[in-house]
């Protein structure tokens, strides 16, 4: 009888902790998750802990040694035999057996064009906010909400997204507690910041009906727990804040998939959950509609392209030989383009110099990744170069932007005040770090461009375009004590070129003149680098 009750007390103790610890860890029932691991040895342990205490006899403080014995070599033998099975299983699974597969976990083009596959950088679409002045430009809006600051805080996440052919990031507010919860918990989270990446407007949008179901809720409408009663044996990546078309928010969670126990990591999906209804649909990798900007994490991008680097020619020659291994370089950015948002980093050689030996773009949404074969600076030493002129002011420098700049792959890079204020552009030629080119970045950034142009005219032959001209207007303008001279020719075509291409040549060029011109790119109004007598 004494037996039976203590069963049953065990038996109710241990619902109580399994159930209690679920509904806190929320761990993915998959044995592919290593967490799944983890809370089944808690409850093993807590379990033996527990039968531990059922065998010892309270009247006489004894312990009832053989059904201790028992119970605890069994409960200590089954974690060992689990964590040795783990270990073997990965081993077995890990780049030293299957470097070739490693080498495959994304397919990466190798014959990118970089000049087809980049449009010429167009500065009206250009993200010049990182993510720090972003986050204090949308701190400012909500302390400007006098109705809602003291009830809410705008989250961290700031997720970059191509809202309407407009890059921008948004991020929601969240509940500033437990206390702030309950009192707002029925109408919800009301709002969410959108930030404009390229001029810095920011505002805060309000919905109609509140979001419940967000990472600073509670209970069941913690979005977390959400999630996992509803997909109990998934395995979630980090949730992003997006917006459809309509600006409608979603959270946009990928879904996981290990080979062994958390290896190699690959994306099997996304579910994309409504915050408001709590609605939700999974997708395949290929089905997920084309707003959604971020499927794979930059972070599991960078770790496919690093093996991709590394065991390509076998897991020995990783670490020995080392002929041909490459790594991504420690930092990335995002560019923008046709509707999508790339991931952009550098690759080096695996000696870790200061150099490059190409870059890579890659969609976020898709995963389609290209390779650019252009040798140059590393982006820290570009950063380097870029405060180097303007060393006597202490200006930080934000990580680079790739951009085409007249054919030229080309760095752009913004340098801040102890602020966070952007008080500078600088333009870094990609394949040669010394040609750089700061200006303040009160005169716009159209303006610091012409400027690094004229300083550094491009004049490769092979690049320019030559052509011949008639002059049909000529007038000159004064700029930062430079003189510029702009034509018209007989099409009706307009040029602009600085004194500095030929000082001895320009101040004579008339109405009539005859004369042939070298440029990189033909826009609206042509830069002249080259003139040809």
């Amino acid at each position: 009888m004494k037996n039976k009750k203590v069963l049953l007390i065990f038996t109710l103790f241990m619902l109580l902790f399994i159930g209690g610890t679920y509904y806190i860890f929320l761990p993915a029932i998959n044995i592919h998750s290593p967490g799944f691991w983890l809370y089944l040895f808690m409850i093993i342990l807590v379990g033996s802990i527990f039968k531990f205490l059922a065998s010892l006899d309270f009247t006489t403080g004894l312990l009832k040694r053989r059904a201790y014995t028992r119970g605890w070599l069994f409960s200590y033998g089954l974690i060992t035999l689990c964590f040795v099975a783990i270990i073997g299983i990965n081993i077995i699974l890990s780049p030293i057996f299957h470097s070739s597969s490693y080498s495959k976990r994304i397919t990466i083009d190798e014959n990118g064009d970089f000049n087809n596959d980049v449009a010429e950088v167009n500065f009206n679409t250009i993200p010049l906010l990182d993510k720090d002045s972003t986050q204090k430009l949308g701190d400012r809006v909500m302390g400007e909400m006098t109705d809602l600051v003291s009830q809410f805080y705008v989250s961290n996440l700031y997720t970059q997204i191509n809202y309407n052919n407009e890059v921008v990031r948004v991020t929601p507010l969240e509940y500033s507690g437990l206390i702030k919860y309950f009192t707002n918990r029925s109408e919800g989270i009301k709002g969410y910041i959108i930030v404009n990446s390229v001029d810095g407007k920011s505002n805060l949008v309000r919905l109609e009906k509140g979001m419940k179901y967000m990472p600073s809720a509670m209970f069941n409408e913690d979005l977390t727990r959400k999630l996992r009663f509803s997909y109990p044996t998934e395995i979630f990546g980090s949730a992003n804040f997006e917006l459809d078309n309509d600006g409608n928010p979603y959270w946009v969670v990928p879904t996981i998939k290990y080979s062994g126990v958390g290896l190699k990591e690959e994306i099997s999906g996304v579910v994309i959950l409504n915050p408001i209804t709590g609605d939700s649909t999974k997708y395949k990798v290929d089905e997920v509609p084309t707003w959604v900007d971020h499927v794979y994490s930059a972070e599991l991008i960078l770790e496919q392209v690093d093996d991709w680097g590394m065991y390509k020619n076998g897991f020995l020659n990783s670490l020995f030989g080392q002929k041909d291994v490459v790594v991504t370089t420690d930092g990335y950015n995002y560019l923008t383009m046709d509707d999508d948002v790339y991931l952009y980093t550098g690759i080096t050689s695996v000696a870790s110099d200061e150099s490059n030996l190409g870059f890579i773009l890659c969609n976020m949404r898709t995963k389609e990744t290209v390779y650019y074969s252009v040798p140059g600076a590393e982006e820290y030493s570009a950063m380097e170069s870029a405060k180097g002129q303007v060393q006597q002011m202490n200006y930080t420098s934000t990580f680079p932007l790739l951009i085409n700049l007249q054919g030229r792959p080309t760095y752009l890079i913004s340098l801040k005040d102890n602020a966070g204020l952007v008080k500078m552009y600088a333009f870094v030629d990609v394949q040669n770090y010394q040609r750089v080119v700061v200006t303040d970045s009160a005169k716009g950034i159209d303006e610091a461009a012409r400027n690094y142009l004229t300083s550094n005219p491009v004049v490769d032959s092979d690049q320019l375009t030559i052509k011949e001209i008639t002059i049909s207007s000529v007038t000159t303008s004064m700029i930062d004590g430079n003189t510029y001279y702009y034509f018209r020719d007989t099409e009706g075509k307009k040029y602009r070129v600085s004194i500095k291409i030929d000082e001895t040549y320009l101040p004579f060029v008339a109405v009539g003149s005859k004369i042939k011109v070298g440029y990189n790119v033909e826009n609206e109004v042509i830069e002249i680098v080259k003139i040809e007598r």
